[in-house]
């Protein structure tokens, strides 16, 4: 009997109450081993871009005679928490006071003032709660998180594209990441990097058929940018589907279809209570900020008036603007390869979503580089198509790529324009 008990229990060469740690340390070793390398690409890539950025922002020397509120500082590492940095500094530091105060005498496109309810919660609360815990102030905490999660949406970025060309795939994705135009953002203050990770990982999540965890995801990344609505029509449209074809069940799609808008519903319901005005979000962002739904009139004003060398339109940036053109025409190009590759509805109806959110709307056009940064899938077909190169070749590639992106993806967003 005793022998009988010895052949059926396997040996693991460890005492019994040593097995679940072993077998921990195993995992463990497994997932650096997997993911080791992405985050080194990324990281390293980043830095490269990151560090050009800092130096074309020392040799200028812009930044000391603008205001710390809209692109200075002391420091060239205090331009990234400029502007929309500065704001969200705010909210952490005071919260929240949404009103609609009109401008007195105003007669032009900016006729209230501008108030932090225009800027959406997650990554503010997120910055307060990492400067309590840790005692850093709210801009290393701000940065910090913002750093932490761009290397959680390049795992994602990593994950879901290995599902569609392997591990090199995955590996030239998340290099993309690291240089594509608007990627400056992600080592900032600013709400992008977080974003991305919540929407990457959600959509990951749905196409691995876990819908609470999408449901819960999205419902976050409506608390941190108000184009989450292009996710949460993903999300929306797959779990149908999924309903349709009786995959997964009634229960869980049905619940993530009910948990994910609640985050950016509820937000801009709180903010119209808050106001006295239901739409008070949209008129603060009309009013204050000239940032409308206007079905593409600006974009179409832009490209006409680049075209033939004029820069007379709304908010003009030149180099910016050149930019923004660029990235909108490269998105343009890669949607028919990414349609290609047949992916899953949500990455399909978020990215085409996202792009139309962005285009349509009346807005500083030099902002198009960082709004389109989320549309992540627009990486993989690229990605797909780098997974042929010999791994030198890719990291050769993307150094250099690394180099120019810090003029492309962050000075000149930064200091030439408006990011």
């Amino acid at each position: 009997m005793n022998d009988v008990s010895l052949q059926a229990r396997p040996s693991t060469g460890f005492p019994p109450s040593l097995a679940p740690a072993v077998a921990r340390e195993r995992r463990l070793r497994d997932a650096a081993r997997r993911y080791g390398p992405v985050l080194a690409l990324y990281g390293g890539v980043k830095l490269i871009g990151f560090s050009v950025f800092m130096y074309l922002l020392h040799s200028a020397g812009d930044y000391r005679r603008k205001h710390p509120r809209f692109g200075g500082g002391a420091h060239a590492w205090d331009v990234l928490a400029s502007w929309d940095g500065w704001w969200y500094q705010q909210i952490a530091a005071h919260g929240y006071h949404p009103a609609l105060v009109p401008v007195p005498g105003a007669k032009g496109l900016i006729t209230l003032e501008g108030n932090s309810a225009a800027f959406f919660p997650l990554y503010p609360a997120a910055m307060r709660l990492v400067s309590e815990c840790t005692g850093l102030g709210l801009y290393g905490s701000g940065m910090l998180v913002s750093v932490v999660a761009s290397f959680v949406a390049a795992l994602g970025i990593y994950a879901v594209t290995a599902r569609f060309g392997g591990r090199r795939a995955g590996l030239a994705a998340a290099g993309l990441w690291a240089v594509w135009p608007g990627s400056g953002m992600e080592w900032s203050a600013y709400s992008e990097s977080l974003y991305v990770a919540l929407a990457v990982w959600a959509c990951h999540a749905v196409m691995s058929h876990r819908w609470l965890t999408a449901g819960i995801l999205t419902f976050m990344a409506g608390l941190n940018r108000p184009t989450a609505v292009a996710l949460i029509a993903a999300l929306t449209l797959a779990a149908l589907l999924a309903l349709h074809r009786r995959q997964d069940g009634v229960a869980r799609p049905l619940t993530a279809i009910l948990i994910a808008p609640l985050g950016l519903v509820g937000y801009l319901l709180w903010v119209g209570n808050r106001m006295g005005d239901l739409g008070g979000y949209f008129t603060l962002q009309n009013g204050a900020w000239a940032h409308s739904f206007d079905y593409g009139d600006h974009t179409l004003d832009v490209f006409t008036s680049v075209a033939v060398g004029h820069f007379t339109y709304l908010f003009a940036f030149p180099f910016e603007d050149v930019i923004a053109i660029a990235v909108v025409l490269l998105a343009l190009l890669l949607i028919p390869l990414l349609l290609r590759l047949r992916p899953p509805v949500v990455l399909t109806v978020y990215t085409l979503l996202t792009l139309a959110l962005v285009l349509g709307s009346q807005q500083i056009f030099g902002n198009v580089s960082r709004y389109l940064l989320p549309a992540f899938p627009l990486f993989i077909p690229l990605a797909v198509r780098m997974r042929s190169l010999r791994l030198p070749t890719l990291l050769t590639l993307l150094t250099i790529t690394a180099v120019a992106s810090g003029s492309y993806a962050g000075y000149v967003l930064f200091e030439l324009g408006v990011p």
